[in-house]
């Protein structure tokens, strides 16, 4: 019985609940399904944009849109995008409005940064850079790439000397200077400090009686500092959220000052200077905190009004701190909020309130520039703000504000735009020096000083007492280079004696013929900033028929042919019908070795460490390479993200030169035409996009890291010629004359010395003609047309490396070669011919050595004759034999000689024997070549 009553007990339950749920169903207001399917969109705003990815950037469209839906390939139209029901007259004055915006930001920067700066585009954080002051003369920098580098003034220029972290420290990410001791952030939140040079580790050590946490000193990671105003103390905050306080440099004294009650320590806003014990901090929430260790408790929490609440919590970074703004005695904390606002928490007359000081219309606050201690004696106060599109906004606060003038605070905001052609970087406070001279980190790695005229750039050291009423009270821009650890072209400072001494300089003096050299003479900020165009300034410059380019046939295979593996080693070489061949040189012997694969191979595009990497006639990138004493073959095409390629680099560099890296990439070229990296390093392949300029598809690569570290420049299929930041991933433009095309074949780099970035890059124009792109720090870019040997040649094939810094082999027309050199600081032709054979004897050359009747000398006097005339002299024996040089890209053999292919399929390499002397060396024969062989050949496995 006692079951049977159990159940009827349970099921009594189940009822009474079923009633209780049609009861609470039947009290549901009437917004249940009836109504939701009735639900429509509601449109408040004629404004959409959409993301490309072309540009990597969001861009306004044109209403009416229509919304389509993509799935397998198979688009339809899902919805409309309308402008609201405005008046006619409403939309009129919009477009007036903004018609009129645009007109003045072409008035004030010029049509193409006023284009630019209605585009939107919101920049990524750089989350390395940082600017600190060491004195007025001393300005340290971290760059993107996690270098450190100093600017100092040497008593005639800005010089700039580097202090990197060791290579097992990784990248840097912010400099703190305490009481003249300099430490170093790494990115993975170690501590560094400099002693004698070096940098040295330093990990904190807290006393365990006064820890307030569990946490040993091997564990704790630093995130970021800030240096007190009395220059003494350094306060942390680490990546578990923990305030650290360094009070004591020698020897070292941490304390741990914990984190605020249920919350972190993400950023430190600020500290005061009168009460230097109080430390202001944002937690990872956007909460401000105020830490005082003489009161108790310790941490308070400051809570946000309701007009704050609504443009969001506070950014976790650096604010600035204003005394005397409103009143005797009173403390201003300027800080932003998540909605890019500008926002002060003030304290006067002994009480805590927030003002809201909003942003520029149509702009997102990332930054907040601190102020000098002169500027504390001024009259007004002016923040310099950055934004997330890379523009720098004054925002002017006068003191003692009355309510009258909080009501006028609005039209505060003054733009200073920014430099053309160039933004400042996201979220990277300005750095203020010297009164009337702002130093900005930009987006693309470079630096800009935001000064008053007659203030600042490259030959401006410390200013002296100035008179403000005499001054423009506009703003310039002047760009400064940065070391190429950033992609960029700012030479470091050298020990010798002369206006680039890291120590002190000396103005130039006058050489043994009288002359001054100007070395101190250095470009002009608007001649820097025009050497280099931002994406989309060109577009109204382009040809139709240059965008519709298409390659030849044979344009992998004429390119990418050839491919040297180790100097004075061992090549390889790519067949017309897609053979891989190998010429070695083992035991004495030199031999052919057949690589087969399952597919025809088209060209080899690159070399890592032994490692060569082919593409097949389906575009397949493969790796041949020695695994376990076997030769084996990788398909990197087959990989993550892999792409079908058409070109790679064209030249790895001389075998045992390169320097292996953990960030080892190759670069090619996808089908599509944008620009691949693929990463090699530690045999951690990865591949990654890095797109292409807006205006054009890529052709073909010009370089990759030999002339500039961290740059690739390419050629698009436009002709024009681009570069590629490997460590900001921007891409720019080269000012090129619109009567200038390129070709679209590789070049080749020239830089006489490792320490100097001199240099040029050597490429063709369209019409066959040789073309120099030259850097120097005296003139910056130059371009200088060749042109061809004679009127009769043009230039057929890419260019050979370059030897020795100032010579290299170009293919004519007519199946010479020429070498172009500088002779006295003057560039000269010299016809080499073409390897001659008087009897047909088509033997390798190897253990002949060199023939007396093959060493042609390259002639001087006439660079248009040629050696046709030996030619009647020669036995025709076979007449398939033609020792005219083919149109394909050369390669080094070694330091002094270059192989090329003949027009019979045959190779032969030139050698130098003096400066400029050169001789045909030998003759090899090749496994396909159309003239008659003797070589030894086996298959490779």
């Amino acid at each position: 019985m006692s079951v049977f009553h159990l159940i009827i007990f349970i099921c009594f339950l189940l009822s009474i609940s079923y009633l209780v749920f049609l009861t609470s169903a039947s009290w549901c207001p009437p917004l249940a399904f009836p109504q939701q399917t009735s639900r429509q969109f509601e449109q408040r705003t004629d404004r959409f944009w959409e993301f490309q990815e072309e540009s990597n950037s969001w861009v306004e469209v044109k209403l009416p849109v229509d919304l389509v839906s993509c799935v397998n390939d198979n688009c339809t139209k899902v919805g409309l995008i309308d402008q609201t029901s405005k008046t006619e007259e409403e939309h009129l004055a919009i477009g007036k409005d903004v018609s009129n915006k645009t007109k003045n930001l072409k008035m004030r920067e010029g049509d193409l940064t006023g284009l630019e700066e209605n585009s939107y585009t919101v920049l990524p954080l750089r989350r390395r850079m940082s600017l600190t002051k060491m004195s007025d003369t001393s300005i340290w920098v971290t760059g993107e790439s996690g270098s450190i580098y100093e600017r100092f003034w040497n008593g005639v220029q800005w010089v700039i000397a580097p202090h990197d972290l060791q290579i097992s420290a990784g990248r840097a990410v912010s400099v703190l200077i305490v009481n003249q001791t300099i430490f170093a952030i790494s990115e993975e939140g170690n501590l560094y400090q400099m002693k004698l040079s070096d940098w040295v580790e330093l990990k904190p050590a807290f006393n365990q009686s006064t820890n307030k946490e569990a946490e040993q000193s091997s564990v704790i990671q630093m995130k970021s500092g800030t240096v007190s105003y009395d220059g003494l103390r350094v306060y942390f905050c680490t990546k578990t959220g923990l305030l650290l306080e360094l009070s004591e440099v020698e020897p070292p004294r941490w304390e741990n000052h914990g984190r605020p009650p249920g919350a972190d320590v993400a950023a430190i806003a600020d500290m005061a200077r009168i009460r230097t014990d109080v430390v202001y901090t944002i937690s990872s929430t956007g909460d401000l905190y105020e830490y005082d260790k003489s009161s108790r408790p310790s941490w308070k929490k400051h809570l946000q009004s309701e007009e704050t609440d609504k443009d969001g919590s506070l950014v976790p970074l650096q604010g600035c701190m204003i005394y005397c703004l409103s009143g005797d005695h009173s403390v201003s904390l300027f800080l932003l909020t998540k909605g890019g606002k500008l926002v002060e928490r003030r304290l006067h007359q002994r009480k805590w309130k927030w003002i809201t000081h909003g942003s520029p219309e149509d702009h997102h606050l990332t930054s907040i520039t601190p102020l000098l201690e002169d500027e504390l004696k001024e009259r007004f106060f002016s923040l310099f703000l950055t934004t997330s599109t890379g523009s720098v906004f004054e925002y002017q606060i006068p003191k003692h504000l009355g309510k009258a003038q909080e009501d006028q605070i609005s039209e505060a905001w003054q733009n200073h735009m920014h430099p053309p052609n160039a933004k400042a970087a996201r979220g990277i406070p300005g750095l203020k020096f010297q009164l009337g001279r702002i130093l900005f980190a930009l987006d693309d790695g470079r630096l800009a000083e935001l000064h008053l005229p007659g203030l600042g750039v490259q030959n401006s050291g410390r200013t002296n007492q100035f008179n403000r009423k005499k001054l423009s009270p506009k703003y310039i821009w002047s760009i400064l280079d940065a070391p190429e650890s950033e992609g960029w072209n700012g030479e470091y400072c050298t020990e010798e004696r002369g206006p680039m001494n890291c120590i002190a300089g000396i103005k130039d003096e006058p050489n043994d013929s009288g002359n001054i050299r100007s070395l101190t003479r250095r470009r002009k900020g608007t001649k820097a900033q025009q050497d280099y165009l931002s994406l989309g300034t060109s577009r109204s410059r382009l040809v139709k028929a240059s965008e519709e380019y298409r390659f030849p046939d044979n344009w992998i295979n004429t390119s990418f042919r050839l491919r040297l593996v180790q100097a004075g080693v061992s090549f390889f070489i790519i067949t017309e019908a897609g053979l891989i061949f190998e010429y070695l040189y083992t035991e004495s012997v030199w031999l052919w070795l057949r690589h087969d694969h399952s597919t025809p191979m088209r060209g080899a595009l690159g070399n890592y460490n032994g490692s060569v990497f082919f593409v097949d006639v389906y575009g397949t990138l493969l790796i041949r390479e020695r695994s376990n004493n076997e030769l084996a073959w990788i398909n990197c095409t087959a990989m993550r993200k892999g792409r079908q390629v058409i070109g790679g680099p064209p030249w790895d560099g001389m075998s045992g030169k390169l320097k292996v890296t953990a960030e080892d990439a190759l670069f090619f070229v996808s089908k599509s035409g944008r620009l691949l990296q693929f990463s090699v390093a530690l045999r951690k392949f990865k591949w990654k996009d890095c797109r292409n300029p807006p205006e054009t598809k890529i052709a073909c690569i010009i370089d990759q890291e030999v002339f500039r570290e961290n740059i690739v420049f390419v050629v698009g299929r436009n002709g024009r010629l681009y570069q590629y930041n490997k460590v900001t991933e921007l891409w720019h433009e080269h000012h090129q004359s619109q009567h200038l095309v390129l070709s679209r074949l590789p070049g080749t780099a020239m830089r006489p010395s490792f320490f100097s970035l001199t240099g040029s890059l050597f490429m063709l124009s369209e019409d066959g003609g040789l073309v120099e792109y030259h850097w120097n720090a005296w003139n910056g870019w130059n371009w200088v047309e060749h042109g061809t040997p004679s009127k009769d040649v043009t230039l057929v094939a890419p260019p050979s490396p370059c030897i020795k810094s100032n010579q290299l082999f170009l293919i004519g027309s007519d199946g010479n070669i020429y070498l172009r050199y500088m002779d006295q600081l003057i560039w000269r032709w010299k016809n080499c011919g073409f390897p001659q054979n008087g009897d047909g004897d088509t033997r390798d050359q190897t253990e002949m050595g060199a023939n007396d009747r093959m060493q042609e000398v390259c002639m001087d006097d006439d660079p248009t004759a040629n050696l046709d005339n030996n030619l009647e002299n020669r036995n025709d024996q076979n007449r398939k034999c033609d020792p005219k040089v083919a149109p394909t890209r050369p390669i080094p053999f070694s330091e002094d000689s270059v192989i090329f292919e003949l027009r019979d399929g045959r190779l032969a390499e030139i050698q130098k024997v003096q400066d400029s002397k050169w001789v045909w060396q030998r003759i090899i024969g090749t496994p396909t070549s159309s003239c008659k062989e003797s070589y030894l050949t086996a298959l490779a496995s």
